[in-house]
């Protein structure tokens, strides 16, 4: 079965990843409740794995019904069908690359440890729009979404070498990653509806630091802080934290406040 290009991102997951393990899981029983139990982890991580997968693939993935203590049903996409399928074919194919080379003293474990995962919650795709050089110091202008059509900015800043290692130019796509805990979430107004208001959304506040619209899909409230996962304009999810006792659920207004030097750049490569 032919992969979708808008796949391609969210295959550069091994196969031993736990979002992916979720993914099959709400394809065998239609929960992603039960799934987050059968994986050994908790519903929320299970909710988290979605939306980072759905984020890197750029469509959607499993379809879901919210609900009750059972926590709803869900029911795989047929994209999310055609990426369990490749990630199957891929892993197949890895293992044999790994079972020919991993005797070698030095192909085998480079070739381990090039599988790295992240702890980094936010892994957001976009496209490369303008490189800005100041000094031994580039800003690196992005706009949000697999295609660079989406209504968000945002931006990092890397050194020089880096930028000129990952071969950096106006159009390349990249994925841009963050952690959670970097991602400051304030209450926002009402979310803009007109095109040129949406390319505001997320203008600069001072200098390195962006705010992105978006609105809380999910809140976990916590002493140190309240977890609030939230919908960008165009669709991608992020996770930050909010103050605690914010008073924000599901449904509020927020805006996300990111610092550019909090932001990663990788490449990905299927």
């Amino acid at each position: 079965m032919p992969v979708s290009p808008s796949l391609t991102d969210a295959l550069g997951h091994a196969l031993a990843d736990k979002r992916l393990d979720i993914l099959r899981q709400i394809g065998e029983c239609g929960s992603i409740s039960q799934a987050a139990r059968a994986v050994g982890v908790s519903y929320k991580a299970a909710w988290q794995a979605v939306d980072t997968l759905t984020n890197l693939a750029g469509t959607p993935l499993v379809d879901r019904a919210v609900g009750g203590a059972g926590g709803g049903g869900a029911q795989l996409t047929e994209a999310g069908h055609q990426l369990l399928a490749a990630a199957d074919a891929m892993a197949q194919a890895r293992g044999a690359v790994l079972s020919r080379w991993q005797a070698t003293p030095h192909a085998g474990p480079a070739l381990a440890r090039l599988a790295v995962r992240t702890s980094m919650r936010n892994q957001l795709p976009c496209v490369v729009e303008r490189l800005v050089v100041r000094g031994q110091i580039v800003e690196v202008l992005l706009r949000l979404g697999a295609d660079g059509e989406g209504a968000s900015a945002l931006a990092s800043r890397i050194t020089r070498e880096s930028a000129e290692l990952l071969g950096l130019q106006p159009g390349v796509t990249v994925q841009a990653l963050c952690k959670a805990t970097a991602v400051r979430v304030e209450r926002g107004g009402r979310l803009a509806s007109a095109a040129a208001s949406e390319a505001d959304a997320a203008a600069i506040d001072a200098p390195g630091t962006h705010r992105l619209q978006a609105r809380a899909t999910r809140v976990v409230r916590g002493d140190s802080g309240d977890e609030v996962s939230a919908a960008l304009v165009g669709g991608l999810q992020m996770v930050g934290f909010a103050a605690p006792g914010s008073g924000l659920r599901a449904g509020s207004p927020v805006v996300l406040v990111v610092e550019e030097n909090a932001v990663a750049l990788a490449l990905a490569e299927v």
